[in-house]
Parts: structure tokens; C-alpha cells; sequence
């Protein structure tokens, strides 16, 4: 079903874009040292991606406004969660952090069917990547993302 002429531009029926990060498999391609504190790795990229979306501006290619971050956390990250909310205030807004019960990838995958409007999945993940577009989503390798909190 189309959406009414116009309905776009005057912001009717229109849904934010939303980036959900595969934290753990964005975490694995920066050899920084995360694997000795992964929940503290997880709070540094919650961090990072809080800056970027502080910004306000959209970072997604043919976006005109700011998307909102999930970040899925699963294993080890969870603990980073009540870090992450001990030290959120309104740096954090932008930044929604979920934590998976079972398998992150799992959580994702239902993230994607729940979630309406443009949806981004970054990971590099193989299986992942088929089950999200699967889903109709979209999917960014985390070099895309690392080269954004870099410019950043």
C-alpha cells in the first residue's frame, strides 16, 4: 500500500530510520583490547555512538534526519547495560540498549520484524546479514560504522 501524495514531505505516516549494532561483532573488528573487558568495551562504543548521534544529523546515505541507535548486547556485554544506565543522561539520548535473553542474533532478527520505517543492521556477521535483509532490512559492515565514529 502507498503512502497519500505527499504524505512524506509533511511528515504523515513518516518512521525514523533505526541502526541496530551487532555490538559484539563491532566490538570483534577493533582489535583494541576488548576481549580483556568486554563489558567496558561495550560502555566505550555506547559512548562513541552516543557522540555521533548527538550530532543530530542523519548518517545514513539518502537520509534527511537523525536515526536512532539499538544497541543489542548478549553474553559478557550484558553487565555493560547497568554501566551504560549508571552513566546515562542526555549524552545517551539517541542510544537504546537491548539486551538479548538468548542469542544476540536472535534479538536482532526480532528487533528488525518489530521495528518500522527504514532499518540498518551492522555486522559482518554471514548467517546474520541473510536472516536481516530476509527480514527487510538493510545491512552495513562495521567498517562503515568505525569509519563514522572516526570522522566523528
Amino acid at each position: 500500500m502507498r503512502s497519500a501524495y505527499g504524505a512524506k514531505e509533511n511528515g504523515i505516516c513518516h518512521h525514523q530510520a533505526t541502526i541496530v549494532v551487532d555490538v559484539a561483532n563491532v566490538m570483534g573488528s577493533r582489535p583494541d583490547g576488548w576481549w580483556r573487558d568486554r563489558p567496558g568495551a561495550a560502555v566505550r562504543l555506547h559512548a562513541e555512538l552516543a557522540a555521533l548521534a548527538a550530532r543530530g544529523r542523519p548518517v545514513l546515505p539518502d537520509d534527511t534526519e537523525p536515526e536512532e541507535f539499538v544497541m543489542v548486547l548478549e553474553g559478557a556485554t550484558r553487565a555493560a547495560a547497568a554501566r551504560i544506565n549508571a552513566a546515562q543522561n542526555d549524552a545517551g539520548a539517541g542510544v537504546r540498549v537491548v539486551q538479548a535473553d538468548g542469542s544476540g542474533d536472535d534479538a536482532i532478527v526480532a528487533l528488525v520484524r518489530e521495528l518500522s520505517g527504514r532499518r540498518v543492521v551492522v555486522t559482518a556477521d554471514r548467517e546474520l546479514r541473510r536472516r536481516c535483509e530476509a527480514a527487510g532490512a538493510e545491512v552495513f559492515g562495521p567498517s562503515w560504522l568505525i569509519g563514522l565514529l572516526r570522522e566523528h
